[in-house]
């Protein structure tokens, strides 16, 4: 959500739009002491900021004004097409990386690798402020870690006319969720609408962890063990495997769930897909449509993945002083920048809950509720799920989804792996 975010369930809409490229770990540090964007007008030192490519038009020359309206330092930001991640984790291990750069997390080992520093100063007094899902991932230790820019969220697209014709209401359980797919799906047959969209896999690319959170439970405690060895993990993933088994779901689409193509032409009357499809939906659709948090299951209560780059101050920087009163500046005290990055090229939530429940556009109808969800029923992958646990649990859902293979023995496979990982991070 991103991530979200960029991670797992919150791949956020503008990684996803970043034009592929893939460049070689030579080629990453050959072009880290490269000029791609214009530097700042400022006085002082001379201050590297590195951004992944977002794909939204526009983005790129607004962070370029941003860096150019600061005074105190002479800003140049570099937009890094590409495998984004892999290139920063080489350039931080160099003296020619950046000073300030995105960061998807940031991850467990550049925190306990020493490779950023504790901006914790810079956000302090005004922490609260933040969605506290999104801010949460970027503490360790007691300390803040990365300042968070803005929110990528998933939601539950609903075609009020299509649920109404086939008598169903909005699902508020994934048992409604399950039936509801089934009857609209048996529903509207002549005309080819399926019930559910979740994306041409099934879903298990895109849901990840939500279905556990909407049981009531977590991918990792607060006390670091794994926090789906529970019954309740089998029996909510096994209900999503009946969506597919029952054929209710939509597959083989012309774009997969990021888009929401499917749900605008009638072949779907719900889909799961993210803020940012809202102002597409709103222009073909007017107001017959509604968004929900995926429904809870048992015990549980509705889930909403989320996710938010941060920005971080690399700890090679020789002026991390004035990099992290850059960060400041940006991200903690320029809430008009904030809200123009978030709103302005794309369509997200600002990172700040004033910032969102302020913002003209985030006030009335769906991206209202959409905030209140966020902040409300936000989750977000934690630090210490790591890429090999999530690995591991994605394989296991493509499994019980597509397969119908046994919740209860995958998930088993996925604990020992999990529990493993999480020991191999303690001893770091």
């Amino acid at each position: 959500m991103t991530r979200d975010g960029g991670t797992g369930f919150g791949i956020g809409r503008r990684r996803l739009l970043a034009t592929a490229g893939g460049a070689a770990l030579t080629g990453v540090l050959a072009a880290c002491g490269s000029n791609t964007g214009r530097g700042g007008k400022g006085s002082g030192p001379a201050l590297s900021q590195w951004y992944h490519q977002y794909g939204e038009p526009g983005t790129e020359a607004a962070v370029k004004r941003y860096a150019a309206a600061y005074d105190k330092a002479r800003v140049t930001v570099q937009w890094r097409p590409g495998d984004y991640d892999r290139q920063t984790a080489a350039a931080l291990l160099t003296d020619s990386g950046p000073d300030v750069f995105e960061v998807d997390g940031p991850r467990l080992d550049q925190i306990k690798g020493g490779q950023i520093v504790d901006v914790t100063e810079q956000i302090e007094s005004v922490k609260d402020d933040f969605n506290q899902a999104v801010l949460k991932p970027k503490i360790w230790d007691g300390k803040i870690w990365a300042v968070p820019q803005t929110i990528d969220t998933q939601l539950l697209f609903y075609r009020k006319s299509l649920l109404k014709a086939a008598g169903v209401q909005p699902p508020q359980s994934v048992d409604e969720l399950v039936e509801a797919a089934k009857t609209l799906t048996r529903h509207h047959r002549k005309d080819k609408v399926k019930g559910l969209f979740l994306g041409n896999d099934g879903g298990a690319a895109v849901l990840g962890g939500t279905p556990l959170f909407a049981a009531g439970l977590s991918l990792i405690t607060e006390d670091g063990k794994v926090g789906f060895d529970d019954p309740a993990a089998a029996r909510v993933l096994g209900k999503v495997r009946q969506l597919y088994a029952d054929g209710s779901l939509l597959l083989g689409a012309p774009t997969d769930w990021s888009d929401p193509a499917a749900f605008v032409q009638g072949l779907t009357a719900m889909q799961w897909s993210g803020l940012w499809a809202l102002p597409q939906v709103k222009k073909a659709l007017g107001d017959d449509f509604g968004v929900l948090p995926f429904p809870k299951d048992g015990a549980g209560k509705p889930a909403v993945p989320v996710g938010a780059y941060g920005s971080a101050v690399s700890a090679r920087s020789k002026h991390q002083k004035e990099a992290k009163a850059f960060v400041k500046w940006l991200w903690v005290d320029g809430t008009d920048k904030q809200e123009d990055f978030a709103l302005s090229y794309g369509f997200h939530i600002p990172a700040r809950i004033s910032l969102a429940k302020k913002a003209k556009q985030l006030q009335e109808g769906a991206a209202a509720e959409a905030v209140r969800f966020a902040t409300d029923h936000g989750f977000a992958e934690p630090l210490l799920w790591t890429t090999a646990s999530r690995t591991a649990y994605q394989d296991a859902l493509n499994h019980i989804i597509k397969d119908g293979a046994n919740p209860e023995t995958e998930l088993k496979a996925v604990v020992r792996k999990v529990n493993s990982e999480l020991q191999r991070a303690k001893k770091k």
